[in-house]
């Protein structure tokens, strides 16, 4: 790909610039990852080694943060009515996505690194599961780049299907974590919904994340490979160590209160990141039939929660 002819110390001020611009409130989180887009075809990424390790780094940071502005029963009360979910939509997930790859022809471990993102927690559940089946790069960079594709459109696209059926904070909450991908779009897609649809998406999609353990264990017996170290999202657990402090150290309000704004804006950065790392090269990796596979099982786990979520919570 040709781009404009920009100095490597111009393009680097550019990004820095939209970084800087995504601290104020009116870039939001939608807007920040077609603003990382929309750079990306235009100058490329001078930071594209980074990114993706930033990206990572920062989306835990801000998901930590966010724990102090959350209260535990409210948590604990939402993780216990989303459990039996949560266990039914997984294991339907990823028996329905694996039908789906044999019936589409996918390579086995693109169709199942495919389908174990759109179960749990998109790319994390890719990363954790790339090494137990020993995937190689052509496999891993078509999951993830049909997985990102999905994911960048349900953070524009729910959040406006939520207000068009007048779903409730609750609703909408429960169906982020449920049908959207990666935490990051999760959390973006609730912030925009109000406060309430934030904590419960939050609460629900990390509770989703920790279902990449046994997931794992199911994989390496599965793909016969014992040897493969698991991996463990350990930022969930600061994360509830964060709802403690909050919850039992009322004092400290407004301290807390500074920590989950500068983790809002820590997400408004991390999706800014994110639509930067969407570039040709990684879109036309993903080919016709990896996203026929991802659109369909996505539509599939949207449309049936959204079915069960709209008659059973109010």
């Amino acid at each position: 790909m040709t781009f404009p002819q920009f100095s490597p110390t111009l393009k680097k001020g550019i990004y820095l610039l939209v970084i800087t611009l995504c601290l104020f409130p009116f870039i939001s989180a939608p807007l920040a990852l077609l603003s990382g887009f929309i750079l990306t075809q235009f100058i490329g990424n001078p930071f594209e080694k980074a990114s993706h390790k930033l990206t990572k780094i920062l989306l835990q940071f801000s998901i930590v943060g966010l724990g102090f502005g959350m209260n535990l029963t409210d948590a604990l009360q939402t993780g216990k009515e989303g459990f039996l979910f949560t266990i039914g939509s997984i294991t339907t997930t990823l028996l329905i996505g694996i039908i789906l790859g044999k019936l589409l022809r996918i390579p086995r471990k693109t169709g199942f690194l495919i389908s174990a993102g759109t179960a749990i927690c998109g790319g994390s559940a890719i990363a954790a599961l790339t090494p137990i089946i020993k995937a190689r790069e052509s496999e891993i960079s078509v999951a993830l780049a049909t997985i990102f594709i999905l994911n960048s459109i349900a953070l524009f696209l729910f959040p406006f299907l939520g207000h068009l059926f007048g779903m409730s904070e609750s609703q909408f909450g429960m169906w982020c974590a449920i049908a959207i991908h990666d935490t990051s779009s999760v959390v973006g897609a609730a912030q925009r919904f109000g406060d309430t649809a934030l904590q419960i998406a939050t609460t629900v999609k990390l509770q989703r994340a920790l279902w990449i353990i046994p997931l794992s264990l199911a994989t390496s017996f599965i793909f016969k490979n014992k040897e493969s170290r698991i991996s463990i999202p350990y930022f969930i657990f600061l994360f509830v160590l964060a709802m403690l402090w909050n919850s039992y150290f009322p004092d400290f309000r407004i301290l807390n209160e500074t920590i989950v704004l500068i983790a809002k804006k820590g997400l408004v950065i991390t999706l800014f990141l994110i639509g930067a790392g969407l570039t040709r090269e990684s879109l036309k990796k993903a080919g016709i039939r990896p996203l026929l596979q991802g659109i369909l099982l996505w539509l599939f786990i949207s449309v049936v929660s959204f079915i069960v979520i709209w008659t059973t919570i109010v």
